[in-house]
């Protein structure tokens, strides 16, 4: 999250309370998941559930909806628009969707192969995350297509809730013109590797912070923005819903 030291220590602070939130079924188990491939033909509920009837909060200006996921003709999508959501997700304006793997996942090769969304304002996110709602630390590990210049991604990592990690990569495409591979592989060797149509474009290796060593959910996700116009550019509903599209999404455990 690309942003100047101040915003992010407010943002990793309202991160911290935000992914915390899954109640009920999503926060389904914390079993730990072997290597799969998923075509996206069908909503498998044995490996993913849905984020519903809640908000992230702060910089989330979304609430999640189950129906704002949906499957059809081997693809996957997360709308974003101005629906109501369920429960009321905390006042918040705008409602989108968020796919979530019941197991955690370890070290290994996290790939999906998706279509961004456009729009200032708006994050596609490819990520591995868990916290104190799996009862372990908060670790994450980003992909994120921020819709204000989709010809670029920005890396990130948080070891225990502490990020500051990132960098921006220029692609060389449109993320939300076509669909492309992205990877995220992460080794006990003490490496994470970003790549793009198999093609290495960034390396972490601890030198700037330790590196995440705790199992995660994999998380595909689509969300606008609020009050970080500073990162994501400013938000505004342009009238009709907002899709990212997957056509994939693969693990290979190491």
């Amino acid at each position: 999250m690309f942003r100047r030291v101040t915003t992010l220590l407010a943002i990793s602070a309202t991160l911290a309370f935000a992914v915390l939130a899954p109640t009920g079924s999503q926060a389904a188990t914390t079993a730990i998941g072997g290597s799969f491939v998923d075509n996206f033909d069908g909503f498998d509920t044995g490996r993913w559930h849905k984020a519903d009837g809640w908000s992230n909060g702060g910089m989330f200006n979304a609430g999640w909806r189950a129906d704002h996921v949906w499957f059809n003709g081997g693809v996957m999508g997360l709308n974003l628009d101005n629906a109501s959501c369920p429960g009321g997700c905390s006042g918040k304006p705008y409602a989108s969707g968020e796919l979530r793997t019941n197991d955690l996942y370890s070290y290994g090769r996290y790939e999906v192969r998706m279509k961004a969304v456009k729009g200032s304002g708006t994050v596609t996110g490819f990520f591995t995350y868990t916290g104190p709602s799996d009862g372990q630390p908060w670790d994450e590990i980003d992909v994120e297509i921020l819709g204000k210049n989709t010809t670029q991604m920005q890396t990130n990592y948080f070891t225990n809730g502490v990020g500051g990690h990132e960098k921006i990569i220029n692609l060389g495409f449109d993320a939300a013109a076509g669909y492309h591979d992205y990877a995220i592989e992460w080794w006990n060797q003490g490496t994470i590797n970003w790549f793009v149509d198999g093609r290495l474009v960034h390396q972490e290796n601890g030198s700037r912070g330790p590196l995440p060593t705790h199992p995660g959910r994999l998380m595909l996700n689509l969300w606008p923005a609020t009050g970080v116009d500073g990162w994501t550019g400013p938000f505004t509903y342009p009238g009709s819903t907002m899709t990212a599209f997957f056509d994939w999404a693969r693990y290979t455990k190491y």
